[in-house]
C-alpha cells in the first residue's frame, strides 16, 4: 500500500512520542478547518481525534486544536499544506505531504533531506500514484465480510489489514483499507461507523500503481530515506512506491 515500510520501524517512533503528538494535533486542526468541528459529521476529524486519544494526548489539547483549527475563539489556525515530488534512494518514487506555517523554513530542510535522493518538481512523479481516499477499520467479528462491507459502504476496493501490518488493528479483530474515489470518503468512512466499524484512519493518500523491483539492500537504503523524512516534525505522510 505505499506505506507499510513505516509499520517496521514502529518501535522507534514510539520513542519519539511528543514528535508523535505534535503531529497528531496537527492532524486535529486540519481535518478540523476542512471538515468543521464535530467530529460526528467529520469521519477524517474523528478518527485523528480517536488516535490521539489512543496516544494518551489530553481532552484539553484535542479541545483547542479543534478550536483552533476551526477557528472558533481567538487562535486562527495558519497552515500551508505543500506537496514534495521525488524519490528516494533507488529511484523509488515518493510524495510527501507537508503541513508547515512556514514554507520557507521547510522548503530548504526537505530539500536537504531529498540529497539522498532526488527531488523533482511539481507533477513529476504524481502519475505514478493514484489519488484516492483510505479508509482503514476494524471490527469486532473476526469473520466480518470485507467484500460485502466495501459494496454497501461504496468503496472501490478493499484489502486486508492485521495488527501486524497496522498497529491500530487489534489482534484477533477483523482489519481492512477500503479505498475510495475522493469525494466518497465522507460517505464509506460514516457508512462504516455505523455499521459495526471502528474507523482509524479516514484521508486522501495516494497509492502506487506499480512497485519497483530492488534489492534488500537497496530496500533498507530507501527505508532510511523515508524514515529520515518522516521523522521531520512538519511532514504529515510519506507515501512511496515500496512494499
Amino acid at each position: 500500500m505505499g506505506r507499510q515500510w513505516l509499520q517496521a520501524k514502529r518501535d522507534v517512533a514510539n520513542l519519539r512520542k511528543g514528535q508523535v503528538v505534535g503531529k497528531l494535533v496537527k492532524e486535529i486542526m486540519v481535518a478540523a478547518k476542512l471538515g468543521g468541528a464535530d467530529p460526528e459529521s467529520n469521519a477524517r476529524l474523528f478518527a485523528a481525534v480517536e488516535k490521539a486519544r489512543r496516544a494518551s494526548v489530553t481532552r484539553d489539547v484535542i479541545e483547542r486544536a479543534i478550536k483552533k483549527g476551526a477557528g472558533v475563539g481567538d487562535e486562527k489556525l495558519t497552515i500551508e499544506h505543500v506537496v514534495f515530488e521525488g524519490y528516494a534512494p533507488h529511484k523509488v518514487p515518493v510524495i510527501v505531504e507537508v503541513l508547515t506555517d512556514n514554507n520557507n523554513r521547510t522548503a530548504p530542510e526537505l530539500r536537504v533531506l531529498f540529497k539522498r535522493g532526488q527531488l523533482g518538481a511539481p507533477g513529476s512523479n504524481k502519475f505514478l500514484f493514484d489519488h484516492v481516499g483510505i479508509v482503514e477499520a476494524h471490527h469486532a467479528d473476526p469473520a466480518a465480510d470485507i467484500e460485502g462491507a466495501a459494496i454497501e459502504a461504496g468503496a472501490q476496493n478493499v484489502e486486508p489489514i492485521t495488527h501486524a501490518e497496522h498497529e491500530d488493528v487489534p489482534e484477533g479483530r477483523t482489519g481492512a483499507r477500503f479505498l475510495t474515489e475522493r469525494h466518497d470518503l465522507h460517505t464509506v468512512s460514516k457508512w462504516l461507523s455505523q455499521n459495526g466499524w471502528t474507523v482509524v484512519t479516514s484521508e486522501l493518500g495516494y497509492v502506487p500503481k506499480n512497485y519497483p523491483e530492488i534489492s534488500e539492500a537497496h530496500r533498507q537504503e530507501a527505508e532510511e530515506f523515508l524514515q529520515a523524512m518522516d521523522d521531520h516534525d512538519d511532514v504529515h505522510r510519506v507515501w512511496a512506491a515500496i512494499k
